[in-house]
């Protein structure tokens, strides 16, 4: 310890210690010793390091917990989300046939003893249960026969519908069809007989603003075209759209008589955009003779296009509605 010199008795030096001189000050009044500031030596970096780290050490606890339960709360399982999206595979186009191949035997009794007619449906139904279709007495006739529907069940089962006139009367018969693989099929039980779809009534159309000047340029264009449209296919060409493919009529079937109306929608937009328009054609079958009144009225949905001065025909379908009460 560095030692001061001081006056000894004797004039001779006497050290002290270097702290006594350090105690005092001023006076000999004792000296407090200094206390850190709170900043001092970057301890406050520290502190706010430290309330950083906990922060993370938090968020990062808390979404290791919440994260795995929210995905297990708000999503599917993979085995419900695959079942959800995932529509039966049921062979729709194979047991549709082999319903009506059924549905033409069952429907029919006329002429057949009771064993030909289970020996008829044995190909149909399970082996055994023939003589459950059996029809005693009964005298059914089943024509124009066409599946109108399928609804299936799940993967091996569905109720196949199809229509037919059933003496005469339209009616549905309902047939379920087991199916064991995309070609093996039997009938899975009785059929059922039901009333035929009935009648819709149609409402009333809808009130549509009409474009009486492009009616007035049209009329005129489209008799031409569906003069030529069955007639004269050099000409055709005329009235199509260039690069629009419009095949006419096959030759010698049909004879242009006049087009009724066209019905053309107003329409804001340029005269380059497609127009869908409607029209009503009165034809006669080529061998009709001219005695014979055998008129055909049908209606046509064209899309048409103007460039400069003349429309052309873009499409040409069959008209979705034209009939309203």
């Amino acid at each position: 310890m560095a030692r001061k010199p001081t006056a000894r008795r004797g004039g001779g030096p006497v050290e002290e210690p270097a702290e006594a001189d350090d105690l005092y000050e001023f006076g000999g009044s004792p000296r407090r010793s200094r206390r850190p500031s709170a900043g001092a030596g970057g301890r406050w970096w520290i502190g706010a390091g430290r309330a950083v780290l906990w922060a993370f050490i938090i968020v990062v606890i808390f979404n290791g917990i919440w994260m795995p339960l929210r995905g297990g709360l708000a999503e599917p399982s993979t085995d419900e989300a695959g079942s959800a999206g995932q529509q039966p595979d049921f062979p729709k186009t194979a047991a549709s046939g082999f319903a009506a191949r059924f549905a033409g035997v069952y429907l029919n009794t006329e002429g057949l003893e009771s064993e030909e007619r289970a020996d008829a449906l044995a190909a149909f139904v399970p082996e055994g249960r023939a003589a459950s279709f059996a029809a005693e007495g009964a005298s059914l006739s089943g024509d124009n026969i066409g599946v109108v529907g399928v609804d299936v069940r799940d993967d091996e089962n569905a109720v196949v519908t199809v229509s037919a006139d059933v003496a005469g009367a339209p009616m549905s018969l309902d047939v379920p069809v087991y199916a064991a693989g995309p070609d093996n099929f039997v009938v899975s039980g009785p059929p059922a007989l039901l009333a035929a779809p009935g009648r819709a009534e149609l409402p009333s159309p809808d009130t549509v603003e009409t474009d009486a000047a492009a009616r007035d340029e049209l009329l005129p264009r489209l008799e031409r075209f569906f003069g030529a449209y069955a007639e004269d296919p050099d000409y055709l060409s005329d009235f199509v759209e260039p690069g629009a493919r419009v095949d006419r009529l096959p030759p010698d079937t049909l004879e242009f008589v006049e087009l009724v109306d066209v019905a053309v929608p107003a329409s804001g937009s340029g005269d380059n955009d497609g127009r869908q328009v409607t029209a009503e054609v009165v034809w006669v079958p080529a061998e009709a003779g001219e005695d014979t009144s055998a008129e055909l009225t049908q209606s046509y949905e064209l899309t048409v296009v103007k460039d400069g001065e003349n429309w052309y025909v873009r499409e040409i379908h069959g008209a979705p509605r034209s009939f309203g009460e």
